[in-house]
């Protein structure tokens, strides 16, 4: 049975489910899920991370982790972890360019939290030599000072989305018209996560809420606070969600998110000040939210950019010059994606990031 048979059966039997339950079946059912079943990267894929555009990227990210863990007095022993590492190209980028930091490599564990199996095997040919180990969730995250990178890791993660009426909330569901997915609306209700969000909303305003965000984050800052280390999200969203950002990628084209179920890629913009209450509440401290071009900056891309285009010419220094500009100009990734770091409050914050 396809997953559209699946989704149509569960519906016509329990009724209209959620965008999260939505969202996950698509993204992670074992045989159909989108993430279970393929390799969404690349040109030959549905969509293309930071990392995959330029290796500065990940260079960038290795010297700011590195100088974090330098910050905190080198420890001995740490997690060099990553949400969601796609081919394991982001990491390998960060390890290539810590090699020359003394004592780095011998202290790191890399960890690597992924769900996919195909991508795991992309992982494991891209890191060899450094001998990652994989989990399935932060709870398995070692007791160790932790550096953690999350890059459009959180923007997956399963949403429900409520539109408001008057003082209450409606559920949006997806439900069948005929034989079709279609959204729906649920009874309106209320609902205590948004109780705050009545000072800033008016009536037939959507807002998205992203629950399992909230215990990811929490733990990893706990063990940031416990054993010291840092944190680094980035991803594309804002401070507050406000409006529908539920989207599907196939082929690098947006498509109806319900048209094809498992055959695209489903995400929805960040909440950052979700992420950053829950590290607070678990008594850690973040930084101010800061877009990634200009974090990228201070972090000396453009010096680094400099460095390569002088061994480059032609159609290769082109595409530097365009990797350059898509991660950092704000009309293309520099504004839409954020950064905010997570850190001690006995500690420096992340280098490139206001407090």
């Amino acid at each position: 049975m396809s997953l559209l048979g699946h989704l149509t059966d569960r519906i016509r039997q329990d009724g209209p489910m959620s965008v999260a339950d939505y969202m996950a079946e698509c993204l992670l059912h074992p045989t159909h899920g989108y993430y279970t079943t393929r390799d969404p990267l690349g040109t030959h894929g549905d969509f293309v991370t930071a990392p995959e555009i330029s290796q500065m990227f990940g260079e960038v990210i290795g010297l700011c982790l590195a100088q974090g863990w330098i910050d905190q007095g080198s420890p001995g022993r740490f997690a060099l972890a990553e949400l969601g590492p796609g081919r394991g190209t982001l990491m390998a980028d960060i390890l290539r360019a810590t090699r020359g930091v003394p004592g780095f490599h011998d202290a790191a564990q890399v960890v690597l939290l992924e769900a996919s199996p195909v991508l795991r095997g992309l992982q494991a040919e891209a890191l060899d030599a450094h001998a990652p180990s994989w989990i399935v969730s932060v709870g398995d995250l070692p007791e160790l000072p932790l550096f953690l990178v999350a890059n459009e890791f959180f923007d997956a993660l399963p949403i429900r989305q409520f539109l408001r009426d008057g003082d209450g909330w409606c559920e949006r569901l997806v439900g069948l018209q005929g034989d079709q997915l279609a959204f729906g609306l649920g009874p309106r209700a209320t609902q205590a996560g948004l109780a705050t969000r009545l000072e800033d909303t008016r009536d037939g305003d959507l807002v998205e809420l992203c629950a399992a965000a909230v215990p990811i984050v929490t733990e990893t800052a706990r063990i940031i606070r416990s054993h010291g280390g840092m944190a680094l999200v980035i991803d594309y969203g804002d401070w507050r969600s406000l409006g529908d950002t539920l989207q599907a990628l196939k082929g690098h084209e947006y498509v109806d998110p319900l048209a094809t179920p498992g055959q695209a890629d489903l995400t929805a913009h960040v909440d950052f000040e979700t992420l950053a209450l829950a590290a607070g509440a678990t008594g850690c401290a973040h930084t101010r939210l800061t877009p990634q071009g200009v974090f990228l900056e201070r972090m000396g891309i453009t010096q680094r950019a400099q460095s390569l285009a002088g061994a480059l010419t032609g159609s290769k220094l082109e595409t530097l010059v365009r990797a350059h500009r898509r991660l950092t100009h704000p009309e293309e990734m520099g504004n839409l994606f954020k950064v905010l770091g997570l850190y001690p409050k006995t500690a420096m914050p992340p280098s490139g990031l206001g407090t």
